[in-house]
């Protein structure tokens, strides 16, 4: 397959690939965590128009999805999960302005 200028596309089915499933996992993690870094970036830059806001949702999502898979592969225990969260909310009253 080629472009329009002639410039060879490789193209390979999303499923054929040589990583392991945590390989795999962690790299999708990675990207997805990088997507939401980067709409709230945007939000910041451009503001809360719907259009990104949607986009923040959808991000966010695609990275909850990535986070319910490294419980179900036992990368980290959903109950820890939960606490370390909890942390970070008892940190956040005291050193974020965030309204909890």
């Amino acid at each position: 397959m080629t472009t329009h200028n002639g410039q060879s596309i490789i193209s390979v089915h999303p499923t054929v690939h040589s990583m392991d499933t945590t390989t795999e996992i962690l790299t999708i993690l990675q990207e997805e965590a990088a997507e939401v870094i980067q709409i709230a970036s945007k939000i910041h830059r451009f503001g809360r128009h719907p259009d990104n806001m949607k986009r923040l949702e959808q991000e966010l999502g695609d990275l909850q999805c990535m986070i319910d898979l490294c419980i179900e592969h036992q990368f980290v225990d959903e109950a820890r999960l939960q606490l370390y969260a909890q942390d970070k909310r008892q940190k956040l009253k005291t050193w974020s302005n965030i309204p909890l």
